[in-house]
Formats: structure tokens, C-alpha cells, sequence
């Protein structure tokens, strides 16, 4: 499965980024829209599947790396569609979850997991502090830094900001089926997530989770917890099974279905003075 930012012409990586990317990999953070006046501002922490060159293939086979323990499958061709459909500024993370987890906390297991879903990562195992320390230097913080930055400079120029972070999940998990077609996440702020929810559910062909297959949590969550709770941004996480969204027929649908209702959501906003200042 090729990856989806694999291009001529992509922006390569800082010849410093902390000695584990070369000049000529890929630089972790992907953004698209940078210029976006929508109300929107879209996440992926899982949006790819790269490693870099110097750690090799971290003991994982190419199978493996295949499967969601290493990206999130399909999200990335909906969350480029969905940005470019709604001109939504998107910063997405090009590097794999196996090597540094960006939707974790540093004092999560899986912020760089030895065990996957009961696949063993091998090149994960004894890392010393300041191996540790260069994969958050070179692929976490780039990418958490740049959201950070986008969020304040639309807060200076007067900007509403609605973070949605996008990801998607497996059909089935330890051996029990997920009956949910998407679900929407939250924590403390269930404002956009239910507003989301009821859309979804209305549109009658879809089972629809609420804090389903996952709870957003500061225990086990990292970018709606620090990006959007403590700047008090409205906000959801969107999940979306993959198995629905695995070829581009599936990704555009669900791109389509996104888009027409977030268009709407953004309307009711209006209507109901609720859009964020």
C-alpha cells in the first residue's frame, strides 16, 4: 500500500532534527491549507507509516506495517480530501506510531510500545534517555509545536478555531467485533461530539458511537487534551472503522458524507450564536 504523501517535491526534513532524520527523509508534519479561513482546523496523528532510515525497520516485518499497529488505515486519504473539500488548514504526522506515538503521553506505554496488539516491536526494546529524547525531538515535538504555533497565530488574528482530529480503528479488537461505523470522542467538552453524533445518526445507515470504540482521556490522549481542552477550543475526535474507508471509494464517501455535514454543523452553529469567537 503505497503511502499517500510519498511525492515529488515534499518538504524534507530539518538537516538538524535531533540526528535521526536525514536531510533527504521526509519531514514529519504535513500541512495542507496553511491559508484557511474555515472555522475548521483538522489533526492526524496517525496519518502515516514512515520510519526513519536509522532505525531501520524496528524488528517489524512489512506485513506488519501494513496493519494499524502502525498507522491509522485510510485516514490519511480522508483527511486530505475532507481539508482540500472544506479548505481546512490540516497538519498531519508522516512518521509511524511504532516509532513515537503522537497521541500519547511521554508516561504512556504506548508512547513508543514494545507490544502492539501482541505483535512484539523489537527495535523498541532498551532504548536509552537520550534515544528516547531524539525520537520526541525529531518527530513529536515538530509536530505538536507546529499545531501549537497554527492555534496561536489563529488566535492573534481573531480566527474561530474548532479542532477536529481525525482518526480511524479496527472492525475487530482482542477478538470482539466493533459494531460502530464511526464513533465521536470527547472528555470534558461533548458540545461538537454530540451535535456530531445526532448528525450522524440521522443519517440512517450508520451505527454511531459516542465516546465509541474509545474515551478521549489525559491518561491516554495527547492532542485534544493539550491543544483544545486547555486552550478551551470546541473540539471531537472523529473515529472511523477502517475497513470502510480501506480503498479510495470508501475514503471519498466518507469524505463526501464529512464534508456535507460539517457544512452543516457549521451553519447550526451560526444560527444558534454558538460559533466560537
Amino acid at each position: 500500500m503505497p503511502l499517500p504523501d510519498d511525492r515529488p517535491g515534499e518538504q524534507m526534513a530539518d538537516s538538524d532534527a535531533a540526528g535521526l532524520l536525514g536531510a533527504d527523509e521526509l519531514a514529519p508534519v504535513l500541512e495542507n491549507n496553511a491559508g484557511s479561513g474555515s472555522p475548521f482546523f483538522f489533526t492526524c496523528d496517525h496519518y502515516g507509516r514512515l520510519i526513519p532510515r536509522a532505525l531501520g525497520d524496528l524488528g517489524v516485518s512489512a506485513g506488519d506495517m501494513e496493519r494499524h499497529i502502525a498507522w491509522d488505515i485510510g485516514i490519511a486519504g480522508v483527511a486530505a480530501r475532507l481539508a482540500d473539500d472544506l479548505d481546512v488548514h490540516l497538519i498531519a504526522q508522516r512518521y509511524s506510531r511504532l516509532v513515537i506515538d503522537c497521541n500519547r503521553p511521554f508516561d504512556s506505554p504506548g508512547s513508543i510500545p514494545l507490544i502492539s496488539e501482541a505483535t512484539e516491536i523489537p527495535g523498541n526494546g532498551g532504548l536509552a534517555p537520550e534515544q528516547v529524547a531524539a525520537r520526541r525531538r525529531a518527530i513529536f515535538a515538530p509536530y505538536h509545536d507546529r499545531i501549537a504555533g497554527a492555534l496561536d497565530a489563529r488566535k492573534a488574528r481573531g480566527q474561530p478555531t474548532i479542532l477536529v482530529s481525525l482518526h480511524s480503528f479496527t472492525p475487530v479488537y482482542a477478538g470482539i467485533a466493533r459494531p460502530w461505523h464511526v464513533g465521536t470522542l470527547y472528555h470534558r467538552d461533548a458540545r461538537l461530539p454530540h451535535l456530531l453524533r445526532d448528525a450522524l445518526r440521522a443519517e440512517g445507515d450508520l451505527v454511531v458511537g459516542d465516546n465509541e470504540p474509545y474515551a478521549v482521556s489525559d491518561a491516554t490522549d495527547y492532542t485534544l487534551p493539550v491543544h483544545a481542552e486547555r486552550r478551551g477550543l470546541m473540539h471531537t475526535g472523529i473515529e472511523i472503522r477502517q475497513d470502510l474507508i480501506a480503498d479510495e471509494a470508501g475514503q471519498q464517501a466518507w469524505s463526501d458524507r464529512l464534508a456535507r455535514i460539517l457544512r452543516a454543523i457549521e451553519e447550526t452553529l451560526h444560527a444558534r450564536k454558538l460559533m466560537p469567537a
